[in-house]
């Protein structure tokens, strides 16, 4: 009773309540656990394309960080995420959690590691932010379900993904050095693994021999890594996977429409189970896709930072302003800058000549009107420019929104915004649609019939 009664109360229940509360979560922060020392402790990370994680873990390998990347999530890590996770989660959540635990298992169940050993010696990496997502809770929602799990302890480090090399110095953690050169390494990889992704969606669904697409992506994908452990010439590695590429036969005399994937981050970016495969759907049924880029998300972040950054210098306009703010405007400055060059002089030595770095800018201009750009979170004023620059500039014949059921982001965006669009421009093909790890049936039904349309038009045009 007098538990009931503290609850009632209007005072807050006490930590050692929490703590012993079967239905309340409580992290404890006080375990005693002897690790393993940081040069022998095995990183484990996941989430991205399958090429993405590949190329990222040999990027990490070569700074000497023992990287594993996961393989791609299923829909057994979706059921593990279910069984040990919160209640009414998100989908990205329960895949990139349950798909962690699905590991883990494995390394106790079938490598026989006992689960001592497993906690003090692995480590995992994530990404963490904040704003009107669960994305800003993921580092507790893994503890919480590893701790279901019986991994109780087992160590998981994030990085700020909007705050590049300012990370800050008061972390607690310091498993991982996050260095300049730790980022440059990082987004070397990340365009490599978007640029080799593209090329192949460009190549894919022209393909004379099936299955030729898929090979040379492959072989490109062990060439790129092995220019990362052996520091050699990623440019030339590039050279290589293009010589690979060009043996590719295609029809070119075929025309297929095409279709442009957006919406939140992590389900218009994966390859598998978590959109239900809808890239491969997609161009099985006939399509060319246009996938979303991990570089668009990036160039977002460095834009948000130097917009908010001019923000506060119009506040402080006429007073004395922070040193700082004009070191993180030629600091962000400089990213940008990096970052294309490296786009420009990878995607030559891919010849990927139609490839172009989003402008955030320009996208931001045309969403204005419609977003306010104060907002963050999500993909921000993205995925509604996007649509309005397919509207403008004709770029795909069909946008797809594809995001997690309950995303409160994108489908604010998506069932509100984007409703706005559509009836100004009744020309428009869009598709918002939401994954839920069940229902794939009515899932394909609904991008077949607004395939079907996209085919329609483009016999028109």
């Amino acid at each position: 009773m007098s538990s009931c009664s503290s609850i009632k109360s209007n005072h807050q229940p006490s930590l050692e309540y929490l703590k012993h509360t079967p239905s309340q979560y409580y992290q404890d922060s006080n375990l005693h656990i002897e690790y393993a020392p940081k040069s022998d402790t095995i990183f484990l990370f996941g989430g991205l394309t399958t090429i993405q994680d590949r190329v990222i873990e040999s990027a990490l390998q070569s700074l000497n960080i023992n990287a594993i990347s996961l393989e791609n999530a299923t829909f057994r890590a979706y059921e593990l995420g279910k069984i040990y996770g919160n209640k009414a989660q998100c989908n990205p959540t329960y895949f990139t959690v349950g798909n962690l635990i699905k590991y883990l298992l494995y390394l106790r169940d079938e490598q026989k590691i006992p689960t001592e050993e497993i906690i003090k010696k692995y480590a995992y990496i994530t990404a963490g932010g904040c704003g009107p997502c669960r994305f800003g809770m993921y580092v507790t929602e893994y503890k919480k379900a590893l701790r279901d799990a019986g991994f109780d302890g087992f160590r998981v480090t994030s990085f700020e993904h909007d705050k590049g090399i300012f990370q800050g110095e008061d972390r607690e953690d310091t498993l991982i050095e996050y260095s300049p050169k730790f980022f440059i390494t990082l987004i070397k990889a990340v365009i490599i693994g978007d640029l080799l992704n593209i090329k192949a969606h460009k190549i894919r669904p022209y393909e004379i021999d099936s299955g030729e697409t898929n090979r040379a992506l492959e072989h490109s994908t062990q060439i790129i890594s092995e220019a990362f452990k052996n520091h050699s010439s990623l440019l030339l590695a590039l050279y290589k996977c293009r010589k690979i590429f060009q043996k590719v036969e295609i029809d070119s005399k075929i025309k297929k429409p095409k279709v442009l994937i957006t919406g939140e981050f992590w389900a218009s970016l994966t390859d598998g189970d978590g959109n239900y495969n809808l890239h491969k759907f997609l161009e099985e049924q006939g399509a060319e896709v246009i996938p979303q880029p991990v570089l668009n998300r990036l160039m977002l972040s460095i834009w948000e930072s130097s917009y908010n950054n001019s923000l506060k210098k119009d506040i402080y306009r006429g007073k004395n302003i922070d040193i700082s703010y004009t070191k993180e405007r030629i600091l962000l400055a400089m990213a940008k800058y990096s970052i294309k060059t490296f786009v420009s002089l990878y995607s030559k030595a891919l010849y990927l000549k139609d490839f172009k770095l989003v402008d955030v800018e320009k996208l931001a201009s045309l969403a204005k009107d419609y977003y306010p750009l104060e907002c963050s979170g999500g993909e921000g004023h993205m995925e509604v420019a996007h649509l309005l620059e397919n509207i403008k500039y004709n770029i795909a014949n069909l946008v797809i929104s594809v995001k997690p059921f309950g995303c409160m982001p994108s489908s604010a965006v998506s069932d509100g915004i984007q409703s706005l669009i559509v009836s100004k421009y009744p020309e428009a093909n869009f598709l918002s649609i939401e994954t839920s790890g069940e229902g794939a049936t009515n899932f394909y039904s609904r991008v077949q019939m607004a395939l079907f349309k996209a085919k329609e038009q483009f016999k028109l045009d």
